[in-house]
């Protein structure tokens, strides 16, 4: 049995040195970490600490966000170090070493780990509702302008865009690449002003 490691923060710039510490005043045997975003599980080092568990090892984390912020990664990251006979124990979280059953240990484990990413979950939801509430308000004041638009119909880019359109000689994709102007918001700008090719 070891206890592995895995650390992350979101970009290059930020600091790895605070988990590190924390990991190793667990008496971690290795550690594995990675500088990119939580919201994607493609990260090297994550899929080297999950090719490298074995049955009985302990993936240590400082706190459970750390192995992902997506609901469905973190789910399966989870299941994939279960599956590896392993367990996961966030610093951040009630230990369970102190039960000597391992099964018992497993199963309090992944009750808790369900229970935290069920708050996580509902947190969430209730700042998306709260946001929705507040634009609600603030659309009942007339305070509400939504998103500021990034063209304004005169813009001589957009302007240019449209003549390219109706010229029929270039697809969306060519005007991309001579506007700048992502085909997506193209779109989005051609319905709105209902520009028609001639």
């Amino acid at each position: 049995m070891a206890k592995i490691g895995y650390a992350r923060v979101s970009s290059k710039e930020q600091n790895l040195d605070r988990q590190l510490e924390a990991l190793q005043g667990v008496s971690v045997t290795r550690v594995f970490s990675d500088k990119a975003s939580g919201q994607n599980a493609d990260r090297p080092q994550l899929k080297a600490m999950l090719d490298y568990i074995r049955d009985g090892d302990i993936v240590v984390v400082t706190e459970l966000d750390r192995l992902g912020r997506n609901n469905k990664d973190l789910t399966d990251i989870m299941n994939e170090i279960q599956q590896k006979g392993a367990t996961l124990e966030a610093l951040n979280l009630p230990s369970m070493s102190g039960i000597q059953d391992e099964n018992l240990r497993r199963l309090i484990n992944n009750l808790v780990v369900e229970l935290y990413k069920y708050q996580a979950e509902s947190e969430r939801k209730r700042i998306k509702e709260r946001q929705a509430q507040g634009i609600e308000l603030a659309k009942k004041k007339g305070r509400y302008t939504g998103r500021k638009s990034k063209f304004q119909k005169d813009d001589p880019l957009l302007q240019r865009a449209f003549k390219l359109y109706q010229s029929k000689e270039y697809t969306l994709k060519e005007i991309e690449s001579h506007t700048k102007i992502p085909v997506s918001t193209l779109k989005r700008y051609l319905k709105k002003y209902d520009i028609k090719r001639n």
